[in-house]
C-alpha cells in the first residue's frame, strides 16, 4: 500500500506577527488532489489559538503543491477554523472578498538571510559595518552577494513545487534578497507566498541560518524590507484612461490607518519618508515614483493606461491575505468615471 506524506502548513496566533507551523500526516493511496486531503486538527493551546480546556482547532486544506524536498510528499496550505467550522480570528484568508478572482496580485517579498551566531545579516562583519549599500543590489561576486546558494536552492524548490515565482534578485543591503510571486486571485497569491516562505525557512534551516522578515532589522542608513503589492482588477487592466487610475489611487487616501494596521508590525521603522518610502502617516501616488505610497508603473502608462498599480507600503512581515483583502476593499470603494 503506497504511503504519502502530507505536510499541513498553517499560521499560528502569535502577535504582532504570525509564525508558520507545520506537521506531517501519512495517508495511503493518495491521488495528489486537494479534495482528497482530509480535514485535520491541532492543539491550539500550544500556538496561542485556543485555551487548554478547549484546545482543538481545525485545519482546512486550501491549496496543495508538490514537496520537492522530500520523497512521496506534498505541501498542503491550510486555513485555521474553530471546532465548529467557523473561521478562526487569526484566519486572514477568510477576510478576502474576491469570489470571482478578478483581482490579480504580484508580491515582491524581501528578506534578510540571518546569521544566528552574530545576530546580524549574512555578510555583516562582527565589528563595524560593511561598505555602504549600492553594489549589493543585483550584485555579483563574493564581496557583494552573500548566500546565493541558499537563494538559488530556494528558487529551484519553488519552481519544482509548482509555485508561480516570477524571479529573484539581491537587494540593496548586505544579505538582503527578494523573490516575486504572481497569481490570479488574491487567495492563490497569499497561499503561494506563505508556501514560498515556508520553503525558504526550511532551506535556510539546512544551512544553520534564519530568515529575518522584520521590516527594519538593521538600524541606520540601510533600506528596510518590504513586500510591495502589485495589483489589478478588470477595471485597471482595461481602463484606457488616466482618470480611472486617479480615482482608484485617490480612493486609498481616506484609509491610510486601515491599510497600515494590516501591512505588518514595526513598519513605522521602515516607512520614514527615506530609503524609497513615503512616511507612514502620509499618502501619495505618482508615475514611477518609488517614494510614493502607490506607484503607477511606467509600463501601465505606456500601455495606454491599462495595467496595474503597486502599493509600496506593505512590510516584509505582512500577511499577504490581510494585505490583499484590504486593497480589494479599498479599490471597491472607488468612484470610477463612467
Amino acid at each position: 500500500m503506497a504511503k504519502t506524506k502530507l505536510e499541513y502548513i498553517w499560521l499560528d496566533g502569535y502577535k504582532p506577527t504570525q509564525s508558520l507551523r507545520s506537521k506531517t500526516k501519512i495517508v495511503s493511496n493518495f491521488d495528489g488532489k486537494l479534495e482528497s486531503c482530509p480535514m485535520w486538527s491541532f492543539d491550539g493551546s500550544s500556538t496561542e489559538q485556543a485555551v487548554g480546556n478547549s484546545s482543538d482547532c481545525l485545519l482546512k486544506p486550501v491549496a496543495i503543491f508538490s514537496d520537492p524536498g522530500r520523497k512521496n510528499a506534498y505541501l498542503v496550505m491550510t486555513e485555521v477554523l474553530n471546532a465548529d467550522g467557523s473561521a478562526h480570528e487569526t484566519n486572514g484568508r477568510a477576510t478576502i472578498d474576491d469570489e470571482d478572482s478578478d483581482f490579480w496580485f504580484g508580491f515582491e517579498q524581501e528578506y534578510f538571510l540571518w546569521d544566528h551566531e552574530t545576530n546580524l545579516p549574512l555578510g555583516f562583519p562582527t565589528n563595524g559595518f560593511p561598505k555602504p549599500q549600492g553594489p549589493f543590489y543585483c550584485g555579483v561576486g563574493a564581496s557583494n552577494a552573500y548566500g546565493r546558494e541558499i537563494v538559488e536552492e530556494h528558487l529551484d524548490l519553488c519552481l519544482e513545487a509548482g509555485l508561480n515565482v516570477e524571479g529573484i534578485n539581491a537587494e540593496v543591503a548586505t544579505g538582503q534578497w527578494e523573490f516575486q510571486i504572481f497569481a490570479k486571485g488574491a487567495e492563490s497569491a497569499g497561499d503561494q507566498i506563505w508556501v514560498a516562505r515556508y520553503l525558504l525557512e526550511r532551506t535556510a534551516e539546512k544551512y544553520g541560518l534564519g530568515i529575518n522578515w522584520e521590516p527594519k532589522p538593521v538600524k541606520g542608513d540601510w533600506n528596510g524590507s518590504g513586500m510591495h503589492a502589485n495589483f489589478s482588477n478588470s477595471i485597471l487592466r482595461e481602463a484606457g484612461d488616466k482618470a480611472t487610475y486617479d480615482a482608484i489611487c485617490s480612493s486609498f487616501e481616506p484609509y491610510v490607518a486601515e491599510h497600515i494596521a494590516v501591512y505588518g508590525a514595526n513598519n513605522d521603522q521602515r516607512l520614514t519618508g527615506a530609503h524609497e518610502t513615503q512616511s507612514i502617516d502620509k499618502f501619495s501616488y505618482g508615475i514611477s515614483d518609488r517614494g510614493a505610497s502607490i506607484r503607477i508603473p511606467i509600463a501601465t502608462v505606456e500601455n495606454g493606461w491599462k495595467g496595474w498599480l503597486e502599493d509600496r507600503r506593505p512590510a516584509s512581515n505582512g500577511d499577504p491575505y490581510k494585505i490583499a483583502a484590504r486593497i480589494i476593499k479599498t479599490v471597491k470603494t472607488a468612484s470610477v468615471p463612467a
